[in-house]
């Protein structure tokens, strides 16, 4: 089977972490923890549903430093324990799948988080201002494993 190319819609974020990929993996697959550091600086997060399987829904709502809420449904495609999550993202905005995999580089884990839009125009909307977002992100999952350990 061909593969699409998708190069031209993706915004690739990877990241060495100091921390055993079992412990990346529970960081981004138990919500008590996900919670805590999911989005950018500033925001929080409440929980409403999270099916970790194929198909399970993951429904929450971003609370942002301005006060605004945004409502959040994804749905998870593939789960392979410690090593890939697949899941699309479907509303409210910015329609997108996740592949991100947790890759064990001796005692740290190659996190590497791919967006794919479905169009670049998608893809354009958004360019300005994620990759610098994702960042935050990975940064306060750091923090989030500092505390784990």
């Amino acid at each position: 089977m061909e593969t699409e190319n998708t190069t031209d819609r993706e915004i690739i974020t990877t990241r060495l972490i100091d921390a055993p990929a079992a412990l990346v993996w529970k960081a981004w697959t138990d919500p008590n923890h996900l919670k805590n550091w999911w989005g950018p600086n500033g925001f929080t997060n409440t929980f409403h549903t999270f099916e970790l399987k194929p198909g399970g829904l993951w429904d929450f709502t971003m609370h942002g430093p301005d006060g605004t809420n945004y409502k959040n449904t994804s749905q998870f495609i593939e789960i392979d324990p410690i090593q890939q999550l697949i899941f699309d993202h479907l509303k409210p905005m910015h329609r997108f799948k996740v592949i991100t995999t947790f890759e064990p580089v001796g005692s740290k884990t190659k996190l590497t988080f791919r967006m794919i839009h479905p169009t670049v125009e998608e893809y354009l909307k958004v360019i300005d201002f994620v990759p610098a977002a994702n960042e935050e992100n990975f940064d306060r999952l750091e923090a989030e494993l500092k505390k784990m350990h």
